[in-house]
């Protein structure tokens, strides 16, 4: 929370990011499985693949106020391209259910050894299709 008791954007960020990992799943490699995601997306890449954020857009509608329940976000997929893809939110306000932030992150799949992006593969773009809106 900032000086003024609305949640901090670099927190909106982090609610981004465990949004996203609770619909596609934790990157390869990062500890213990917890709840199941929607879709295994970002643990399910071949050995040396890494799922990066290429760039976020965020657009702040409205305050979000702390309050003592989670925010409610909504996730789902938009342009997926060769060897990329964007993940869209809207995260509410949990009380009144308004609007607050509506947010854009363009994630990559790139080879850890050579840093090249990766092409998506058939797999991951049928994973990916029934989130497309």
């Amino acid at each position: 929370m900032d000086a003024y008791g609305h949640i901090n954007n670099v927190q909106v960020v982090r609610m981004l990011e465990e949004a996203r990992i609770a619909a596609f799943g934790p990157p390869r490699g990062a500890g213990l499985p917890g709840i199941e995601p929607q879709v295994a997306l970002f643990n399910d890449v071949e050995e040396g693949t890494l799922a990066l954020v290429v760039e976020h857009r965020i657009r702040y509608l409205r305050t979000l106020e702390y309050r003592n329940v989670p925010a409610v976000v909504q996730v789902w997929i938009g342009a997926v391209k060769g060897a990329s893809f964007d993940i869209h939110y809207l995260v509410q306000d949990p009380v009144t259910r308004e609007d607050c932030v509506k947010a854009t992150t363009h994630l990559a799949f790139v080879d850890e050894a050579s840093g090249r992006v990766l092409r998506l593969t058939p797999d991951q773009k049928q994973r990916l299709a029934p989130f497309v809106h």
